[in-house]
């Protein structure tokens, strides 16, 4: 009978460590897949014209139409319309993404005796879903009936099906970047669309980039926000001193959409610059730090703005800062300092004046958004009488703090890779995810940990098979062979 022997150091190592890694490796990777699952998208853009054609004949010789610009929505290129601020959420392991944008832009054609229009469709807040290697593009549409004139409105019709074969959504970093995806209008978006096209229509290809947070700073973002004592300092809780003085304002406006159209296109060769605090919201400028006095109950506002926007180009030298906006009976006045090739300045200039009805408070904030700007004698003087006074300009969007605690509304979020060129079109659609593999470190080093602990897995069973054999073969007194080493 074999008498029970100690077991070796050398046997006992391998087992151990062995354990020690699997235990790692196990608290680990699940930690990784939790971490890479359901990452947050906030910020981004799309780019997408609907369909060009369209664009061409409402704004053609038969419809005799236009287009609006609403939401903080953009131009970009020669054709296309720039949604932004995206929000929504990504799966890297399965490529599932969703994100929705902001903005949106009406369509206005075929006008009528009474001012009506036969044609009137606005499409906002393209919402994107991919799943499973499919997707879908939703959009919030309002439509008039071609023949009934009967007006219809929904939310989120599902109004394209995306092209997206050869596209691998899994494994992108930040920020997710798609480039020419074809887009076909669906048996839904086709009434929605107000019969203008047939279902299986081929619309516009779309591009969008939108960023990923990662996952910690996603997982943060769901917690209560810690109070420093910044935030508790007595200076934060103080009210605005002197009568009807407030904490802080904006005026956003983006003088005209086809002056800047036409500052950087190919005639006029130019460019704009922002300076002394002035922010560019993509379709608009901010015009920050908001001084002076308003009064709720009768809808008064004497405000004078930091920052200030420069216009150069071919022939052309026109800055205009020192902005000021002046409300009173309902209506406003948008003034600034101009200055023309670069010497003569004349200040306080009336450029446009908007209706400011809509200018109300609520809680601490009072707020007036995209109200209708017409350009003033001044301002017809100021872009050397290339619009006549009446014309048309940008809508003018008005935020007042009338306390500390309040907050003025963000800025369009364009994300981290936002141009103001429209994208590099592609034969073929690009690949879906940008190849920044966020992550990758952590992912080679669970990978290492895994052939490490296989490694081990098969090194611990040869020993100790070995040894087995060995003493079996001792015990029998043959020199029978050990046979062939495990496969790792």
């Amino acid at each position: 009978m074999m008498s029970a022997r100690p077991i070796r150091a050398s046997a006992v190592a391998p087992v151990a460590l062995l354990a020690a890694l699997a235990a790692l490796l196990g608290a680990l990777l699940p930690a990784t897949a939790a971490q890479a699952a359901g990452r947050t998208v906030e910020g981004g853009r799309l780019d997408w014209g609907i369909k060009s054609s369209f664009q061409s004949y409402v704004t053609g010789p038969v419809a005799k139409g236009g287009f609006k610009l609403k939401g903080g929505a953009a131009t970009v290129g020669g054709s296309l319309f720039r949604f932004h601020s995206a929000t929504g959420s990504y799966d890297p392991d399965s490529g599932s993404l969703e994100a929705s944008f902001s903005g949106g832009v009406a369509f206005q054609g075929h006008q009528k005796p009474d001012g009506a229009y036969e044609l009137d469709l606005s499409v906002s807040r393209p919402t994107v879903k991919i799943s499973g290697g499919g997707g879908t593009l939703y959009v919030d549409v309002s439509s008039k009936a071609k023949d009934s004139g009967e007006v219809t409105t929904a939310s989120q019709v599902p109004f394209a099906t995306l092209g997206l074969s050869g596209v691998n959504m899994k494994g992108g970093g930040s920020p997710i970047a798609l480039t020419n995806i074809p887009a076909t209008l669906t048996d839904q978006g086709a009434k929605a669309f107000a019969g203008y096209y047939a279902a299986g229509a081929q619309l516009d290809p779309l591009s969008l980039s939108a960023d990923v947070k990662p996952a910690a700073a996603a997982a943060d973002a769901g917690q209560p926000a810690t109070r420093t004592p910044a935030a508790e300092s007595p200076g934060a809780s103080q009210a605005p001193q002197g009568a009807g003085a407030f904490a802080d304002a904006a005026v956003d406006w983006g003088v005209r959409r086809t002056f800047r159209e036409y500052v950087s296109g190919s005639v006029g060769q130019g460019k704009w610059d922002l300076a002394e605090g002035a922010q560019d919201g993509g379709a608009l400028f901010r015009f920050p730090q908001g001084k002076g006095a308003y009064d709720s109950a009768h809808g008064t506002l004497d405000a004078a703005f930091a920052g200030s926007v420069h216009f150069t180009g071919a022939h052309l030298d026109l800055k205009l800062g020192k902005v000021s906006v002046k409300v009173e009976n309902g209506k406003g006045v948008l003034s600034a300092d101009v200055t023309t090739g670069g010497q003569d300045t004349r200040n306080v200039v009336p450029l446009v004046e908007f209706d400011a009805k809509g200018l109300k408070a609520e809680g601490g904030l009072a707020t007036l958004t995209e109200a209708p700007a017409t350009l003033t004698e001044g301002g017809a003087q100021a872009f050397n009488s290339m619009y006549k006074p009446g014309t048309e300009m940008d809508p003018v969007s008005l935020s007042v703090a009338l306390d500390a605690a309040a907050k003025l509304p963000a800025l369009p979020n364009l994300g981290s890779t936002a141009t103001p060129a429209a994208p590099t079109p592609t034969p073929t659609p690009a690949p879906a995810a940008a190849a920044k593999a966020e992550g990758t470190s952590e992912t080679g080093l669970y990978a290492a940990l895994a052939v490490a602990v296989l490694v081990l897995a098969g090194g611990a069973a040869f020993l100790l098979v070995r040894k087995r054999r060995t003493e079996a073969a001792a015990t029998a007194g043959s020199a029978g062979s050990a046979g062939s080493e495990p496969q790792d």
